[in-house]
């Protein structure tokens, strides 16, 4: 084990995210980190979600996962966000549990702690740049130190060859070149993150 407590907080609407942190927990967890996947609460109305069956469906299978806290905030080192692209932002529900972080930021427990981030859309230029960079935006403002994957690995180039986090097209299969891709990312967050530790 190393000194690395890695929380992976994703939200997904389908499902897509949900693999992709899962990817990205099994590899921090083979790098020797101590991983909490953790999911954003759902703030969509319930009659909203159990109206489409795909999205009841994802939300039923990540049931069992805790919802993520301030307190796992504090308790990790280390976060590694996954949510889809939402008009070029990360979702509002991501956005939402953000905002509820200003007592920890204002106390400066997010601050010199290793930060990185995935997305995913329904097209190839569906806003993943966008939604990424605006998200470290905010973990510039918490003081955090950003990890992006940038071009250390051949896995970032066979995956599409983005250099500011892994992002994945709706409906392509998450195939061994998006799974070494995610796992790269995760590996050198935990290596980056034990150095900070």
């Amino acid at each position: 084990m190393s000194n690395v407590k890695l929380a992976i907080l994703f939200y997904s609407t389908y499902g897509t995210n949900h693999a992709m942190a899962q990817i990205a927990a099994d590899a921090a967890r083979a790098a020797g980190a101590e991983v909490r996947l953790l999911r954003i609460a759902e703030t969509a109305p319930a009659d909203v979600v159990n109206g489409q069956d795909a999205w009841k469906a994802a939300a039923e299978k990540q049931t069992d996962l805790p919802v993520a806290t301030a307190e796992d905030m504090e308790w990790a080192n280390a976060y590694l966000f996954s949510a889809p692209t939402r008009f070029g932002n990360a979702p509002s529900q991501l956005r939402a549990f953000i905002d509820t972080l200003g007592g920890v930021w204002f106390q400066g427990k997010l601050a010199n702690k290793a930060v990185s981030a995935m997305t995913s859309a329904q097209n190839t230029h569906g806003g993943q740049e966008a939604t990424l960079l605006s998200l470290y935006t905010t973990f510039l403002h918490w003081g955090s130190i950003i990890v992006a994957p940038g071009f250390t690995d051949a896995s970032i180039f066979a995956a599409g060859g983005n250099p500011y986090g892994y992002s994945h097209t709706q409906g392509a299969e998450l195939d061994d070149k998006a799974k070494a891709a995610i796992g790269h990312q995760a590996k050198r967050l935990v290596e980056i993150a034990a150095k900070l530790a």
